[in-house]
C-alpha cells in the first residue's frame, strides 16, 4: 500500500509539473505572437505614412519612421524597461502597495547590466514582456510620425521619437498601467487598453512638436484659410490603416494577463495589468464593435475614405480604456461618438494654424482623452484594482488622469522640440523642403519612371 501511494504522489507530482511547465510555454507563445501581430501596426504606420506624402517625400517619410522603430529597441532595452518597474509611486522610486515597483525591485527585474535582461533558461517572461512593451513605445513615435512627416529634420525627429518613445509614455504607464502606479491606487484611473499612457500621451507631444514645427510651406494662405496637400497614393494610405487594425489585435493582446504563472494575478483567469477579471471573449466583442462604431460614424460625418479608415482606428481608441467593461452596444456608441466628432476636431486643430498631416492629434490625442472621460462617465464605481475594499472608477479620477497624460505628452513635446528649433535641429531648409525630401536627402528614388516621365525629352 505505502508503495502504491508512493508512486500514485510521484504521478501526480509529475502531471502537476508537466501541467505548469505547459502553461508555462502557452503562456510564452501567447505574448510572443503579440509581438509579430504588433509589427504589423508599423507596417501600417509605414504604409500610411508613405500614402499621405508627396511623392518627393515617400521614401523620407519611410526612413523616419524605420529609423525610430530600429532606434527605440536599444533605448527601451537601456531605459524604458527600468523606468517601467522603478517609478510608480512616482520619481522617488519607492515601493508601492504590491511591492512590485521602486528602485531596488527595478534592478532586481530590468538592470539591463544584469542577468535578466538576456537568455536565461529559468525565466520565460522578461524577454517576452520587454518586446511587447518595446513594441508598444515604438508605437508612440509612430504616432507622432505621422503628424510631422514632409519638413522634420531626420535628427530632430530621432531625439525627440526616444523621448517619446522611452521616457515619457513609459513614465505614464508605471502611473497609470501599473498596479503600482500612483494614478491607479489614489485616483482609480482605469486604462485597459493604454488610450491615455500609449495614445494620449503620444498625440499630445506630437500637439507640442507641431506648434515648433510650423505647417508645411502652402498648407496656408495668407488669410489663414488652409489648402489641402493631398498624399499621392490613397489607396497606400488606407491599407496601412487597415494593417494598423490588424496590428491593434496584437496591440490589446498584450494588454491581459495570461492566467496561472508566477506573474499573474490569478491561477484560472486572465485579468487586467490591474488585476481585475478579463476574457479574450468580451475583448472580441468590444474591439469589433470599436471598429465598426468608428468606421460608421466618420461615413456618416464625411463620406471621406481616410476619415472612414482614421475612423476605424479613432473608434478602437476611444473604447480601449473601457474594453473590459463595456457592454458589447455601448462600445459601439462610444466609438460612433468618437468617429463622428473625429473630422470636426481635426478641423478645429487646422483652425487654430497646426499642419497635422494625419490628424495624429485627434485621432490618438483628443479621441484617447474621450476614451478615458467615457470610462468615468459609464463605468463609475466598478473596482479599479484586484481586491476587497479596494479603490473604485470615478470620474474625477479619470478626469484626474486625463490631464496628467495630457500634460505628460504636451510639455517634453513642447520644451524639447523648442530647444531643437533653437539649435537648428528640428526643420529642415526651405529649398530642401520645396524640392521634396527624398531628392536632397535620400539616396534613391521611390517611383524612377514617375521621375523619368517628368524630366524634358532630350
Amino acid at each position: 500500500m505505502e508503495e502504491e501511494i508512493a508512486k500514485l504522489t510521484a504521478e501526480v507530482a509529475a502531471l502537476t509539473a508537466s501541467n505548469a511547465a505547459g502553461n508555462t510555454v502557452s503562456a510564452e507563445i501567447y505574448y510572443y505572437l503579440t509581438i509579430p501581430l504588433m509589427v504589423l501596426i508599423h507596417v501600417g504606420f509605414l504604409a500610411y505614412e508613405m500614402g499621405a506624402s508627396r511623392m518627393k517625400n515617400v521614401l523620407a517619410s519611410s526612413i523616419k519612421n524605420i529609423l525610430a522603430f530600429a532606434f527605440l529597441v536599444p533605448t527601451f532595452y537601456y531605459v524604458g524597461w527600468f523606468v517601467y518597474w522603478a517609478f510608480p509611486t512616482g520619481f522617488t522610486g519607492s515601493v508601492g502597495p504590491f511591492e512590485i515597483s521602486g528602485w531596488d525591485y527595478a534592478i532586481a527585474a530590468a538592470n539591463p547590466a544584469g542577468a535578466v535582461m538576456g537568455p536565461n533558461l529559468d525565466d520565460a517572461a522578461t524577454g517576452i514582456f520587454w518586446g511587447a512593451f518595446t513594441l508598444f513605445a515604438a508605437t508612440t513615435a509612430s504616432i507622432m510620425s505621422g503628424a510631422v512627416i514632409e519638413r522634420i529634420q531626420l535628427t530632430g525627429f530621432l531625439i525627440l521619437a526616444i523621448l517619446l518613445g522611452s521616457v515619457v509614455w513609459i513614465l505614464g504607464g508605471a502611473w497609470g498601467w501599473h498596479a503600482d502606479g500612483w494614478l491607479v491606487t489614489q485616483w482609480g484611473y482605469h486604462d485597459f487598453g493604454a488610450a491615455g499612457v500609449v495614445h494620449m500621451v503620444a498625440g499630445f507631444f506630437a500637439l507640442g512638436v507641431l506648434i515648433n514645427l510650423g505647417p508645411r510651406i502652402g498648407k496656408f494662405n495668407a488669410d489663414g484659410s488652409a489648402n489641402h496637400l493631398a498624399g499621392h497614393s490613397m489607396p497606400l494610405t488606407l491599407i496601412g490603416l487597415m494593417l494598423i487594425i490588424a496590428g491593434f489585435f496584437g496591440f490589446l493582446m498584450g494588454c491581459v494577463i495570461y492566467p496561472g504563472e508566477g506573474w499573474s494575478w490569478s491561477a484560472t483567469q486572465f485579468t487586467t495589468i490591474y488585476g481585475t477579471p478579463m476574457n479574450l471573449s468580451a475583448m472580441t466583442f468590444n474591439i469589433l464593435m470599436g471598429f465598426g462604431g468608428g468606421i460608421i460614424g466618420a461615413w456618416m460625418t464625411t463620406r471621406d475614405p481616410f476619415w472612414m479608415m482614421s475612423g476605424a482606428l479613432g473608434g478602437i481608441i476611444s473604447c480601449a480604456a473601457g474594453l473590459d467593461l463595456w457592454w458589447p452596444p455601448l462600445a459601439f456608441a462610444v466609438a460612433f461618438i468618437g468617429g463622428a466628432i473625429l473630422p470636426y476636431c481635426s478641423a478645429f486643430i487646422e483652425k487654430l494654424g497646426l499642419d497635422d498631416a494625419v490628424g495624429a492629434v485627434t485621432v490618438h490625442g483628443i479621441l484617447g482623452a474621450w476614451g478615458l472621460i467615457s470610462v468615468g462617465i459609464f463605468a463609475a464605481g466598478y473596482p479599479a484594482l484586484a481586491g476587497e475594499d479596494v479603490i473604485e472608477i470615478s470620474f474625477i479620477g479619470q478626469l484626474v488622469g486625463t490631464v496628467v497624460m495630457a500634460a505628460l505628452g504636451f510639455i517634453p513635446g513642447y520644451i524639447t522640440s523648442l530647444i531643437l528649433k533653437f539649435a537648428g535641429l528640428l526643420r529642415v531648409p526651405e529649398n530642401a523642403e520645396v524640392a521634396g525630401l527624398d531628392k536632397t536627402k535620400v539616396p534613391a528614388v521611390a517611383y524612377p519612371e514617375a521621375d523619368l516621365a517628368l524630366k524634358p525629352a532630350e
